[in-house]
């Protein structure tokens, strides 16, 4: 097991972050040649702030550095995430870390390249996320003794109590009260949804929660996916880790929710990560229809916690990107579901 060799007393500035990583670089790659070092700089990411250092010609022992984002310790434990990632890396899932510094860490560089809404769908690594997720799934994080609890509860409850009732910036204000639900009407959904889906006797599990396109890296030589970024990583709901992913093949930045798998696609992909789930090759098609059932109730659930998440973000984030309009576009999908799931049931009833 690689373990945190050390934790260093430095602060990155997010506005001068190549001077942070030679600062972090220093301390933990003495040997690196400053003055021939590279800086690559991420971008794709909506919380934190990524960049990658190597030397020349050394490309693969690339240390990543992640800084965290402005105020999101308000969203994320990230103690919790740090154990999680040493868990995940002892099971040989993930990267190691190499060091974790006060506004972030320094970790292992794995090759492969993220998900897109076509590789997503791909026969040759869909059946590889589908049993990653069941492996991950079956780790047991905690003492089995200990009663699991879901984490979504709990985590939503906060992010509501810490979403700004107002915001300072007035067109940020006026665009608020005209795209996002009033917060009596987003408290009285919260508690449909707990009431009805805790109802669904559904496991909880060692969960990624927050398995978008990004989070995934494929590795096409070694045929092998490995999942990155665990800062939501919590004992929670099968049923929301499966339908959280299938929620991502939409992409991110302008998601496509058309591009939401059908039924028989995920009844295969469900297949699969039944084989690994319950280790057996023999999966009855039973067991396929309950898992899916389960999957598509909790389907509007994701929708619900990411638009929380966004208004949160919308008041805080330094990152350039409208997390306003991705709310409504999170809240207005959650809505749509909601009257989808409403209809299947009247059909079921009937």
């Amino acid at each position: 097991m690689n373990v945190c060799e050390e934790h260093l007393n430095v602060t990155i500035d997010e506005s001068e972050i190549i001077i942070g990583a030679k600062d972090i670089i220093k301390r933990i790659r003495p040997s690196w040649p400053l003055q021939h070092l590279h800086f690559k700089v991420f971008t794709d990411g909506r919380t934190n702030k990524l960049i990658g250092v190597w030397h020349s010609e050394h490309y693969t022992d690339m240390v990543l550095i992640r800084i965290y984002g402005n105020n999101s310790d308000l969203l994320i434990d990230r103690k919790s995430e740090i154990k999680n990632i040493r868990i995940l890396n002892k099971a040989g899932y993930t990267h190691c870390i190499y060091a974790t510094f006060n506004n972030g860490f320094a970790y292992e560089f794995l090759e492969g390249e993220t998900l897109t809404t076509e590789t997503v769908r791909n026969p040759k690594v869909y059946p590889l996320i589908a049993k990653r997720m069941a492996e991950m799934h079956n780790l047991d994080s905690e003492n089995e003794f200990i009663p699991k609890e879901a984490f979504i509860w709990e985590k939503t409850k906060k992010f509501m109590e810490i979403m700004p009732k107002r915001f300072s910036d007035s067109l940020k204000q006026a665009k608020f009260e005209m795209l996002i639900p009033s917060y009596a009407i987003l408290e009285k959904e919260y508690q449909i949804l707990k009431s009805t889906l805790s109802r669904v006797n559904n496991p909880i599990v060692f969960a990624h929660n927050d398995l978008l396109l990004g989070n995934i890296l494929y590795n096409q030589k070694q045929s092998r996916v490995v999942f990155i970024d665990y800062e939501y990583t919590a004992l929670n709901y099968q049923a929301f880790d499966i339908a959280n992913h299938f929620a991502e093949f939409a992409g991110f930045d302008e998601p496509d929710y058309s591009l939401y798998p059908d039924k028989n696609f995920q009844k295969m992909w469900l297949k699969e990560y039944l084989q690994v789930y319950n280790a057996t090759t023999n999966v009855s098609e039973k067991d396929v229809d309950e898992l899916y059932w389960q999957v598509t109730q909790f389907a509007p659930l994701p929708h619900f916690f990411w638009g929380c998440w966004a208004i949160i973000q919308s008041e805080h984030s330094n990152i350039e990107f409208d997390f306003l309009a991705y709310a409504a576009i999170r809240f207005n999908e959650y809505f749509r579901w909601k009257e989808e799931i409403s209809k299947l049931k009247t059909e079921y009833d009937e």
